[in-house]
């Protein structure tokens, strides 16, 4: 059995109106790299982010090396399965123990069916799988559950302007976290390569993506837990820096989920005032556009006695963790429920404070965004963070900006 260490957080008596340098978005980053190296890495990428999944992928576009280890990125894994399907590279892609978990059979067989040649190297439908590539496209019509993982789409759509006859692709069902498909298509099109789409089918016509210079934007992942910061202070201000209004992260949906949450946005030449407001009374959520938000969503309602409905969450048992698992373990531990009902899920609020009087362990299972989802909750008692190393896979420099806002951090 793994021992992991536990990361000290005193009570944070008052949070400080600061200026947060925030970490650059792993989404766009992630993007960019796949596009630019099927640009022959003639563009020029600027503020490329730090988390750990950017820094693999980077390091495993250049690598030689027959067998690829991805480590926990799931989307490093889904995109270079896309990406060494359509350049021809022999390749083994594999990763941690929970990754070889994580499915991948959706995106596979679609690359199958266009022609390449994947195979399973363990269990059927998950890594670690061996890559010929594609020697001969076979088809270019392909139908893909939308409800399961954007990430699945975005890697078919990067590599369809290489493929000798292009791609239709047909979506099937409701479609998840559709800005991320949006901002694929947008950094494409930013790289000189157009796409249509029409009803449910994104058509994408053989085409060469064109040497750019692109600046990655901060993180609105990473931002959202300032807004949970404020969300749960008495009284405060912060300034995060790099963001914009027209942003092509679907977690900007914090700005309005967080407007109803108590904390108000202006936006500034640098990036985003935050100041406190009233909270709404009556909250319901959809999160099918912005599952990275739902963890710090639960959080904030539980720890400020607020019973909301949250719907959109499919996709959060596939996770670097089952994170509805995770989130109902640790919001136990302040008295607080995530109930399944009907097509969504409740989070019912302890009806009482005592568990702010005493010190709370919060566990992590290795997932980033359950470390940084609870961090907050120093706000009202002192806090221990298993593993707190794990925000290294998107905000590396988190509980160093948390120092800068006033914690005492041992």
């Amino acid at each position: 059995m793994t021992h992991f260490p536990y990361l000290k957080i005193q009570k944070i008596a008052q949070l400080k109106h600061v200026t947060i340098p925030l970490p650059s978005s792993k989404s766009e980053s992630n993007r960019a790299l796949i596009i630019n190296a099927l640009a022959d890495n003639r563009g020029a990428l600027s503020n490329l982010s730090e988390a750990r999944d950017t820094q693999t992928l980077q390091r495993l576009l250049l690598s030689d090396d027959k067998v690829l280890d991805v480590i926990d990125a799931g989307t490093t894994m889904r995109f270079l399965i896309a990406y060494l399907s359509v350049t021809n590279s022999v390749s083994t892609l594999t990763g941690t123990e929970r990754m070889c978990q994580r499915p991948v059979k959706i995106l596979v067989d679609a690359l199958r069916e266009l022609g390449a040649d994947i195979h399973y190297q363990q269990q059927e439908g998950y890594p670690p799988v061996h890559i010929k590539g594609i020697e001969k496209q076979i088809q270019n019509n392909v139908s893909v559950r939308g409800d399961v993982s954007s990430q699945y789409i975005s890697a078919l759509l990067m590599i369809a302007p290489a493929l000798p006859n292009g791609l239709h692709l047909k979506l099937i069902g409701k479609i998840g976290s559709r800005p991320y498909i949006e901002m694929t298509l947008a950094l494409m099109e930013a790289f000189q390569v157009k796409a249509n789409w029409h009803e449910d089918t994104i058509s994408v016509k053989p085409q060469k993506y064109q040497p750019t210079k692109y600046t990655i934007e901060s993180d609105w992942s990473g931002a959202s837990y300032w807004y949970s910061m404020v969300a749960l202070a008495h009284d405060t201000s912060l300034e995060l820096l790099g963001l914009r209004e027209d942003s092509l992260q679907g977690d900007i949906r914090i700005v309005d989920i967080m407007d109803q949450l108590g904390v108000a946005t202006q936006f500034t030449a640098e990036g985003v005032l935050l100041t406190k407001k009233e909270v709404d009374k009556s909250l319901e959520f959809d999160f099918s556009d912005c599952p990275d938000l739902a963890q710090t969503i639960a959080v904030v309602c539980a720890a400020k006695g607020l019973t909301c409905t949250m719907r959109g969450l499919e996709s959060l048992r596939i996770k670097e963790t089952d994170r509805i698992a995770a989130l109902q373990n640790e919001l136990a531990k302040i008295g607080a429920s995530l109930l399944e009902q009907g097509d969504g899920w409740v989070v019912v609020p302890a009806n009482n404070t005592l568990w702010t009087q005493a010190p709370l362990e919060i566990k992590t299972y290795e997932d980033h965004r359950m470390a940084m989802a609870f961090a907050p909750l120093a706000l009202f008692t002192e806090l221990f963070i298993e593993n707190p190393d794990v925000v290294k896979k998107s905000y590396p420099g988190f509980w160093k900006d948390l120092k800068l806002a006033g914690a005492e951090i041992v």
